[in-house]
């Protein structure tokens, strides 16, 4: 897909004869919702001039997405954070999460979520769009957590979501050691009965399946890669704690162990999408923080 130079607008230079709503379906793959709303706001283009789904391209004219319109964003509070910054360019923002961080502000966490620190962020680079995290970790999990600057962006990550073309990797450290160095936990989950946060295995819940491997073995516990094939809430923490190892440092799920670490050992380590403007494989790692780094 080609991108017009330093902007967030696309174009394409059509090559059969065919509708403004083919080229907007089937090249583009926008939504019923994002298609009648660039067409409404005017911001889809043939040879620079507004046109609607009805219009017949030809061979040889361009068709321009306009993506860099302006958008409000007041629900957000912008507040200055260090952020740390894995990868950026005009579509996406990668940040390294570190724990005790939500994602999402709350009623407790009102001005000091990641989403407020992107907030200022954006209005430091006179970014004018809103908040779209791609990816949510709990609170006290560090790691990858991933922002689409736009709508388009935000539509086909979720599209790769949907389909398993988008690869979430953890590395956890669990309480104890497992039978098999490798498998496949494949238990559905429910949130608990009269609790609002805890969830558990049951027949009842929702699919969620976790592949994992053992990467390093020590004398109480062991380190584990974890692969999500679903992305259920506290799914790693829950399938651990199902198979009587559950991660050092989990108080809801396990025990504290303060001695060791002072929340969950678990780290959302690797990402790996297809980017949705220029369809390179992109695999993005976040280095292990210093609590997790100091047990392995």
């Amino acid at each position: 897909m080609e991108q017009l130079k330093n902007s967030m607008n696309l174009i394409y230079h059509v090559k059969n004869n065919m509708s403004i709503n083919d080229i907007l379906v089937s090249y583009f793959k926008l939504s019923n919702r994002l298609k009648l709303k660039l067409i409404r706001m005017q911001n889809v283009l043939l040879n620079n001039c507004f046109v609607d789904t009805r219009t017949i391209a030809k061979n040889g004219d361009t068709v321009t997405i306009i993506l860099d319109y302006k958008e409000e964003c007041t629900n957000i509070k912008p507040t200055k954070m260090d952020l740390q910054i894995v990868y950026e360019d005009e579509f996406l923002l990668v940040l390294n999460k570190p724990s005790g961080v939500p994602v999402h502000p709350s009623l407790y966490h009102f001005d000091d979520s990641l989403s407020n620190g992107v907030k200022y962020y954006f209005d430091k680079i006179k970014l004018n769009k809103k908040i779209r995290p791609i990816n949510r970790i709990d609170l006290n999990t560090s790691g990858l957590v991933l922002f689409a600057k736009c709508e388009y962006i935000q539509e086909a990550l979720i599209k790769q979501m949907a389909n398993n073309n988008f690869e979430k990797t953890y590395l956890a450290i669990i309480d104890g050691h497992l039978e098999k160095r490798t498998g496949t936990i494949n238990k559905p989950i429910i949130r608990k009965k009269n609790s609002i946060i805890e969830r558990q295995v049951s027949s009842f819940g929702k699919s969620a399946i976790t592949n994992y491997k053992v990467i390093k073995e020590f004398d109480n516990y062991s380190l584990v890669e974890c692969m999500l094939e679903t992305g259920r809430t506290h799914q790693i923490r829950v399938h651990f704690a199902y198979l009587n190892t559950p991660l050092i440092g989990d108080t809801l799920y396990g025990k504290k162990n303060s001695l060791l670490i002072n929340r969950q050992a678990l780290h959302s380590y690797k990402m790996e999408f297809t980017h949705p403007i220029t369809n390179k494989k992109m695999c993005l790692k976040a280095p292990l923080p210093d609590d997790i780094l100091r047990l392995i």
